[in-house]
C-alpha cells in the first residue's frame, strides 16, 4: 500500500486487498479519429492530442467501496460519455481523473490513472499541475458572480499559477470565449458581471474559464442538467466544436445527449451490495444499436434507471 502524506512523502507497505493510495485531504497511445471536429490543431498545453486511461481503478470513501476495478481508455481528441443510473460511481470516477477525489478526507483509491502514459497519482505529482492539464466543468454553472466576464476567464490562470502579460491575457480571453461559443454574445460587455449572464451563458463562461489554461482534457459532470433546451443545444455545439482540439469526458443521464455528442461510451452499474463497475464500453453507436450485454440494452432503451 502506498500512503501519500500531506508533504508529498511516500511510505510503502504490502497489502493484497488494501487501496494502493491513501489520499490527503487537500482543497494510451491512440490516434484521434480522422476528420474529428473542425480539423483545428490541438488546443492543449501539450500542443498535441493526448489520451487518458485508468487501469484496475477502485475507490473508497472510508470503508465504503464505490468503484471496482474500472479499466477504461478515453481516446485522444474524442468525446467519451459515462452513462448509468444515479449512484453507480460515474461522478466519483470523473473526479478521480483530475485528483478532486482526494479533497474528501476519507477518500482512497487503488489502481492507476494515466495521462499521456504518466500516472497522475505518482509520488511528487502536484494536484494543481494535474488540474491545469485536466479541467473540470461542473453540473451547475459556478462563475464568480461579482467578477466581470473578462476576470472570470483569466481567474483560471491565477488558480493554475500561470503568469501572462496583458496582451496574452486578452488573447486567451478572446480565444477561450470563442471556443466556448460565447464571444459573439459578450464581446462588447466583457467588464459586465459574470453573474448577469443567463444560465446557459454562465455554463459556457465556465467552459471558457477551463479552456483559458489550455488543458489537454476537459471533464464535464452533467453540464446541461440545469439548462433549458436552447442552452443545452449551445453547450452541445460547443462540445462538438472542441472535439478534435482536446479530449473530453462527459457524465450524462440524457441518453439522447450521449448519442449526439460522444464517439465512445461506458456504461456503469452498481447494485445495493456491489460497487460501481463498467458493464460495457465501446463506440457509442455499438452500445446504443448493438450492445453485447442485455443490461446495456435495457438501460439505453429506458427499461430501468
Amino acid at each position: 500500500m502506498t500512503e501519500i502524506d500531506e508533504h508529498g512523502g511516500v511510505a510503502t507497505a504490502s497489502s493484497a486487498d488494501a487501496p494502493t493510495q491513501q489520499l490527503p485531504a487537500v482543497a494510451p497511445d491512440q490516434d484521434p479519429a480522422a476528420g474529428a471536429g473542425s480539423g483545428v490543431a490541438a488546443a492543449g498545453r501539450s500542443g498535441r492530442l493526448v489520451g487518458l486511461q485508468t487501469q484496475d481503478l477502485s475507490a473508497w470513501f472510508g470503508d465504503h467501496k464505490v468503484l471496482e476495478r474500472v479499466s477504461l481508455s478515453m481516446a485522444p481528441g474524442e468525446v467519451t460519455a459515462l452513462i448509468g443510473p444515479s449512484g453507480c460511481g460515474k461522478s466519483t470516477y470523473l473526479r478521480i481523473l483530475n485528483r478532486m477525489h482526494e479533497m474528501v478526507k476519507s477518500a482512497q483509491l487503488a489502481g492507476r490513472v494515466l495521462l499521456d502514459g504518466d500516472d497522475i497519482y505518482a509520488p511528487g505529482r502536484r494536484p494543481a499541475d494535474v488540474r491545469a492539464r485536466v479541467g473540470m466543468v461542473f453540473q451547475r454553472p459556478n462563475p464568480f458572480p461579482a467578477m466581470s466576464i473578462y476576470d472570470n476567464v483569466v481567474s483560471g490562470l491565477k488558480l493554475a499559477g500561470i503568469k501572462a502579460g496583458r496582451a496574452r491575457r486578452e488573447e486567451l480571453v478572446e480565444t477561450s470565449l470563442t471556443q466556448a461559443g460565447l464571444w459573439a454574445e459578450v464581446r462588447n460587455r466583457l467588464r459586465s458581471p459574470g453573474g448577469a449572464l443567463s444560465g446557459g451563458q454562465q455554463q459556457r463562461l465556465c467552459i471558457a474559464r477551463s479552456l483559458a489554461v489550455e488543458p489537454d482534457v476537459l471533464l464535464m459532470d452533467e453540464p446541461c442538467s440545469a439548462l433549458d433546451p436552447t442552452s443545452t443545444r449551445r453547450v452541445e455545439e460547443t462540445i462538438a466544436d472542441l472535439r478534435g482540439r482536446l479530449t473530453i469526458v462527459i457524465v450524462t443521464h440524457n441518453m439522447q445527449q450521449a448519442a449526439r455528442v460522444s464517439q465512445n461510451c461506458a456504461f456503469f452499474l452498481a447494485t445495493h451490495d456491489t460497487p460501481g463497475r463498467i458493464v460495457e464500453a465501446g463506440p457509442t453507436r455499438q452500445l446504443f444499436e448493438d450492445p453485447r450485454d442485455e443490461r446495456t440494452s435495457d438501460y439505453v432503451n429506458g427499461r430501468f434507471g
